[in-house]
């Protein structure tokens, strides 16, 4: 399983989640499987984004995308750190 961990500040947290919604189906296209959205306990503008992926070739090539280099500018993302994953084990307890 490959999963993707970005950690970024944004400007207004609605509006980045109205962005974020409306590029549901091109993430799903570029091959995100699902999804969860986090924020900082104590600043509510920072948000975490941890993501099931098919591939991190299709994460990267996604992530680096001009198109989405736009949709992050157009929703107020600011410095995101991006961390590519491979799962080496999983459970629940």
């Amino acid at each position: 399983m490959e999963h993707v961990l970005i950690i970024h500040a944004v400007k207004d947290y609605p509006a980045w989640k109205a962005i974020f919604d409306q590029a549901a189906g091109i993430r799903k296209a570029a091959g995100e499987i699902s999804y969860q959205v986090l924020r900082d306990e104590h600043d509510a503008n920072k948000i975490v984004h941890f993501s099931r992926w098919q591939s991190l070739t299709q994460a990267r090539n996604f992530f680096e995308s001009p198109e989405l280099v736009a949709i992050r500018q157009q929703a107020g993302v600011e410095a995101p750190e991006f961390i590519y994953l491979q799962q080496l084990a999983a459970g629940t307890l």
